[in-house]
């Protein structure tokens, strides 16, 4: 696992920064993988952007089927504990959104002070130990977008955007995430539109 590049610093601040928000996609998006997906945007800039879908288990795997695939030994039965598609980029490559309680030897991002994102091997080490975050989602891919790309789908009324919580990333059930992060903005699922209006 490799990390993506870190946001860059320098850019244009006529842009928003989406970093460390939710995104939740509107009712006509037209791509069926990210049907009533929410997204935790881990690294937005003039570059694009990255983020880990946080309400789309996966059937086909766990996190105990993860580890015993990559012949690392469990401590603990993590049989419940879900893995998720995080995107349909390199569904091969695994990241860990966790709470801040952890930090890999080898690199961690720190998207805020209430979420960090890490890629490295040494975390599924420690979770296999019973140790890591305390809170963590485990991703396969990642959903990522060229410079200018996500402003564009914005403006066609892709999606919304809407401050992240641990509840909503960590707590809540996948099923509920979409609708409980809509609620947060005030919004209720039946009042959208898939058809987007323009100033």
């Amino acid at each position: 696992m490799t990390m993506p590049p870190e946001p860059d610093k320098t850019r244009d601040e006529s842009v928003t920064d989406l970093t460390g928000k939710l995104l939740i996609a509107m009712p006509g998006m037209g791509d069926h993988r990210f049907s009533n997906a929410v997204i935790f945007v881990c690294a937005h800039s003039d570059e694009g952007a990255m983020g880990l879908i946080v309400n789309k288990p996966t059937s086909e795997i766990d996190m105990a089927m993860l580890l015993d695939q990559l012949s690392i030994e469990a401590e603990d039965d993590l049989h419940e504990e879900m893995v998720r598609f995080g995107g349909p980029v390199e569904t091969g490559r695994g990241f860990v959104l966790h709470s801040p309680d952890y930090s890999s030897v080898v690199t961690t991002l720190e998207v805020d002070e209430r979420f960090h994102m890490t890629a490295t091997l040494d975390i599924l080490e420690e979770i296999g130990r019973g140790q890591g975050p305390s809170k963590r989602l485990m991703c396969l891919g990642y959903a990522g977008w060229g410079p200018g790309q996500l402003e564009q789908e914005f403006a066609d009324n892709g999606w919304l955007a809407c401050d992240a919580t641990e509840d909503l990333v960590f707590t809540i059930p996948d099923a509920q995430k979409w609708r409980a992060a809509l609620s947060s903005m005030g919004v209720e699922a039946v009042s959208l539109s898939s058809e987007g209006g323009r100033a």
